[in-house]
């Protein structure tokens, strides 16, 4: 399948790049015609850096940010985030006047959860929820419950790649959309019209890579 990926570049920093793959792949919730494989950039030091400098564009001074949410792996742009932020005078509410960069667990019924010890840097606070994509809107919305479940306050929604400019009644702040790769299409699992022509699925893929098939 790697023979097959194409590379694209931000605008805004060229060290910031996704490696997109054409052909027919199966998620959690729908069927999508185009792999978005963001790996390199969730785990080097140079991609990350450059994502988070792209996102932290979108947040101006007057916006405070206490505690950045991260999803789908995305620690490491979450932490060059909170220093972009920071750099670019973002406020934080908090004692230390310093950001959090915390992950919610999934417990075994599928539920994202914050344990006790982890409450509180949730509850009250000003919150920006980081993902690596926002296609059908379903891991937002279950992000979004859960944070409001804990008591946080939302301003914001990042993304690496967005299907849509807005999801869950939110705007959501990404690097790449739906125009950096033409043609890119979503469909439910039930209407794909890949599977009615009995195109063969290539792959599995979910927020930690793909296993082919």
């Amino acid at each position: 399948m790697e023979s097959r990926a194409t590379k694209i570049y931000s605008n805004v920093n060229k060290n910031a790049i996704i490696r997109v793959i054409p052909g027919h792949f199966a998620t959690t919730h729908s069927h999508i015609n185009y792999y978005v494989d963001m790996t390199i950039m969730k785990s080097r030091k140079s991609e990350a850096e450059a994502a988070a400098s792209v996102l932290a564009r979108k947040y101006s001074t007057s916006t405070y940010i206490d505690t950045i949410i991260c999803m789908d792996g995305c620690e490491v742009i979450g932490a060059y985030l909170a220093d972009e932020l920071t750099k670019s005078g973002i406020m934080s509410l908090n004692q230390h006047q310093t950001m959090y960069v915390v992950s919610p667990e999934m417990n075994p019924g599928g539920q994202l959860i914050f344990r006790d010890n982890m409450q509180m840097m949730i509850r009250g606070k000003h919150c920006l929820l980081l993902l690596a994509s926002a296609t059908t809107g379903r891991t937002v919305a279950r992000a979004l419950e859960c944070i409001q479940y804990y008591g946080g306050i939302m301003e914001g929604v990042s993304a690496i790649f967005s299907a849509s400019d807005r999801v869950c009644d939110m705007d959501i702040n990404y690097i790449f959309g739906k125009d950096d790769i033409p043609n890119y299409q979503t469909y439910d699992v039930d209407q794909c019209p890949l599977c009615a022509k009995k195109v063969k699925i290539d792959a599995i893929v979910n927020s930690y890579g793909y296993s082919q098939l």
